[in-house]
């Protein structure tokens, strides 16, 4: 099953980047890199889908992907000087 969950990364004063996400507060992860932190975020998803499994929760709509809806979108941020 594939999901698509926005992603806020906030980089730390001491390097790496906390990973949140405004639709799913329970995820919380961090990571040193920005790979890391991805990768770590793929990880505290699992933990929270398991979670609501758990308590019966459903995720919030139109986060699951169907088979159909291949595209996705990418917001970042990209600093020029």
């Amino acid at each position: 099953m594939e999901y698509k969950i926005p992603l806020v990364l906030t980089p730390q004063p001491e390097g790496g980047y906390t990973v949140t996400s405004p639709l799913l507060p329970e995820l919380v992860t961090e990571g040193t890199s920005l790979d890391e932190s991805l990768e770590n975020a793929k990880d505290a998803f699992r933990a929270v889908l398991e979670l609501y499994q758990e308590l019966g929760r459903s995720l919030p709509e139109n986060i699951q992907i169907s088979g159909e809806e291949r595209l996705m979108s990418l917001e970042t941020v990209v600093s020029v000087s």
